[in-house]
């Protein structure tokens, strides 16, 4: 059984977005792109704007896939598609996350992401060459 879930790679210039899940959840405090599940009947692109709705209270411009992943985790495993995405309105708000930052990709090493997020920050580093 594979999850199904989207994410935003949202950028500002040179940095893009990352968010910490909440320490209550699944991988707390660890750091990852915002999405989430794609509810059944979902197109991945709605999902992802339904979900930064939620999370962001900001409409996404969902660009192209930058990248996807599958990857297991001992409690499940999720089929990652993250998008290139822009804000179309709104300002980000931490409606769900415990923190949120825009990094350069060079700052990478300095947080704790997901697992499932490794290869696609790699990809990162390479296509925006640190």
């Amino acid at each position: 059984m594979i999850t199904e879930v989207v994410a935003a790679l949202i950028w500002d210039k040179d940095k893009f977005m990352i968010c910490q899940r909440p320490a209550h959840k699944a991988r707390g405090l660890l750091w990852e792109f915002v999405g989430g599940k794609v509810e059944s009947g979902e197109k991945k692109e709605q999902a992802l704007i339904r979900e930064c709705q939620e999370e962001l209270a900001v409409t996404l411009s969902v660009g192209d896939v930058f990248m996807d992943v599958v990857h297991e985790y001992p409690d499940l495993t999720v089929h990652l598609t993250l998008f290139n995405a822009t804000i179309a309105e709104g300002v980000p708000q931490k409606l769900e996350h415990n923190d949120m930052k825009w990094i350069f990709p060079a700052e990478i090493p300095n947080y704790n992401f997901c697992p499932a997020d490794e290869e696609i920050l790699k990809k990162i580093v390479e296509v925006y060459n640190g």
